[in-house]
Order: C-alpha cells, then sequence, then structure tokens
C-alpha cells in the first residue's frame, strides 16, 4: 500500500443572490496500491462529500465536487521534505502575518503541552 496526498477542489455555491464565487480546496491523505487507484478513490471522495443543505439563514449552500487538482506521491518522503506550497499575494501584508500567527498560537493552545 503507498501514500498519496490529493487536493479535492470544491465550489460551493449559497443561494443569496451573491455573485461571489466560493472554492473548498482540500488535501487529502490517499491510501493506494497505485497511482491510478489513488486517483479514482480520491475522485470518489470528492463525490462522496458533495453534499446540499439550508443554512441558518435559509439559503441553498451547495458544495459541488470540481475535480482531482493535484496527486503527488508520498513513498520515500523524508523529514522536511516539502509536500505543498502555495503563493499569496496579498496587499496587507501586517494582516496576513497577524492571521498566520493567531493560527498558530490556535494549534499550540489546542495540541501542545509548551503553549
Amino acid at each position: 500500500m503507498n501514500s498519496y496526498l490529493a487536493k479535492l477542489v470544491f465550489n460551493i455555491s449559497i443561494d443569496n443572490g451573491s455573485n461571489n464565487k466560493q472554492f473548498d480546496e482540500q488535501t487529502r491523505l490517499i491510501q493506494a496500491n497505485t497511482i491510478e487507484a489513488a486517483f479514482l478513490k480520491a475522485r470518489a471522495l470528492g463525490k462522496k462529500h458533495e453534499e446540499s443543505f439550508v443554512n441558518n439563514q435559509s439559503h441553498l449552500v451547495e458544495w459541488k465536487f470540481i475535480d482531482v487538482a493535484e496527486l503527488y506521491a508520498l513513498n520515500g518522503a523524508k523529514d522536511g521534505d516539502e509536500l505543498y506550497s502555495t503563493t499569496h499575494e496579498i496587499e496587507n501584508a501586517s494582516s496576513f502575518i497577524k492571521y498566520v500567527q493567531d493560527k498558530s498560537m490556535l494549534i499550540q493552545a489546542k495540541s501542545l503541552t509548551f503553549a
């Protein structure tokens, strides 16, 4: 059994008259014997997580699976290897830095004994 990292992309649609488009990118660990099997398993997982529901403002929310956007084999990965990277272009750098630091503090508060 091999390990793969798959990026699943969903389109989130909220029936509230807004033209804003939302997309959710999820990075999932997939266990499979081959890359082909991992791709099919990732795609099935995405389809399984499609859903529609009415939110607390009585608007219809739909999560539609688009497809598997990336698939990486993790076999042979070593401690410290880069598994995923993304670059953000932000107008307000200090807000983004504070956001990252706040997320780090949440991890420390919830999970780590040295916090």
